[in-house]
């Protein structure tokens, strides 16, 4: 787990909730931290804008649940996206 990831989705989490950083840790659940389902919804937004990536919708094998999942949901993701660079724009035949 890259602590650059962590941070960026603990900051993004509270500033998010409205709530201090230092209560966001990995064990805790959107739940433990009174976050309303909205305001999940909107964190999710956040973390996808922020890396540009696209969390799974309803998939059972992510947790995007609790912190740590949300973690390991973005670095799943960008790992699959560093492996797999979008091909290269090709300019438009004249």
């Amino acid at each position: 787990m890259t602590d650059d990831v962590q941070k960026t989705v603990f900051s993004i989490i509270a500033r998010e909730a409205g709530i201090e950083e230092s209560r966001v840790t990995l064990d805790s659940t959107l739940k433990d931290l009174e976050i309303p389902s909205l305001d999940a919804i909107q964190i999710i937004f956040e973390i996808e804008d922020h890396y540009k990536i696209q969390m799974p919708d309803r998939d059972p094998s992510f947790d995007t649940e609790s912190v740590k999942g949300l973690v390991e949901t973005v670095e799943k993701l960008l790992a699959e996206k560093a492996a797999n660079p979008p091909p290269p724009a090709t300019p438009p035949a004249a």
